[in-house]
């Protein structure tokens, strides 16, 4: 009796003492969520690297209206917390409008006083819809841009106007966006992108979009970009958005609001003397 009635006791410790290794195992295991930001970390370089990038492969000088075949429509907070959102390589992008201006506007140099930074295609400047007299480098954007209406096919023509304010008492003038029914004969070149919603990429937090730069004549495709972002993060209270501080790769500007204008004027330049 007494042999038996210690042999359970001996078993369990038998038992325990197997069983340490595992939980040691379990307990450096990395958590689920640990693992897809890892995986995404490695994916994201290895895009990066291998696929994301600028390819010029044609210039056009004086070009002075293009066509937008798309524009980046408006976003927010349901959007920028969507996983599976198509726009979210460009979640930085201005949009609607404000996408349309960029094509338009002046691009202008950081810095202030005697401290100005060059504009070169590797270090990029800002993008004014107004002419700075004091600026060291004023260049311009398109003189006109056509946009095909999404859903109707309608196109339309869009340019800046100076006009003067009716409420100012000091002359003050103001840079609005005009638009009127675009003529039968549009631009040569035109402006298109495609988002990619790939779902092994999104579910480990990759979104990815391309933007074309074509002729319209001979349907040749004269340069691409391709983004890529990355967020290791699901939306939670402390990061409602993760794609707004996703980490990007692809292109050469700074600023984030401007990408695709300070890809396309890489390739189609525009007129100088606007």
């Amino acid at each position: 009796m007494n042999a038996r009635s210690h042999s359970f006791p001996l078993r369990g410790l038998v038992l325990a003492a197997l069983a340490l290794p595992l939980l040691a195992a379990c307990a450096v295991l990395p958590s689920p969520g640990l693992q897809r930001a890892k995986a995404g970390e490695a994916l994201f370089e290895d895009r990066c690297k291998s696929v994301a990038g600028i390819r010029i492969y044609k210039t056009v000088a004086d070009v002075e209206g293009i066509v937008l075949l798309k524009v980046r429509p408006k976003a927010g907070e349901r959007e920028w917390s969507d996983p599976m959102w198509p726009g979210a390589a460009f979640a930085l992008e201005d949009s609607g409008e404000n996408y349309i201006n960029t094509f338009l506007g002046y691009e202008q140099a950081l810095g202030s006083g005697s401290s100005w930074t060059p504009i070169t295609p590797t270090s990029r400047g800002y993008i004014n819809t107004t002419f700075s007299p004091g600026a060291p480098y004023n260049l311009p954007g398109y003189r006109y841009v056509d946009v095909v209406e999404e859903g109707t096919g309608a196109r339309w023509r869009y340019s800046l106007a100076q006009k003067p304010r009716p409420t100012s008492k000091i002359g003050w003038v103001d840079t609005v966006l005009e638009r009127q029914p675009a003529p039968v004969e549009g631009p040569r070149y035109g402006v298109m992108y495609d988002d990619h919603v790939i779902p092994e990429e999104r579910a480990l937090g990759l979104a990815s979009s391309t933007v074309k730069v074509l002729d319209l004549k001979t349907n040749e495709v004269l340069g691409e970009m391709t983004m890529y972002s990355w967020t290791p993060s699901k939306p939670n209270p402390a990061n409602p958005t993760p794609w707004l501080t996703a980490r990007r790769c692809g292109s050469n500007s700074k600023l984030s609001d401007a990408k695709t204008r300070q890809f396309a004027d890489q390739i189609l330049l525009p007129r100088k003397d606007k």
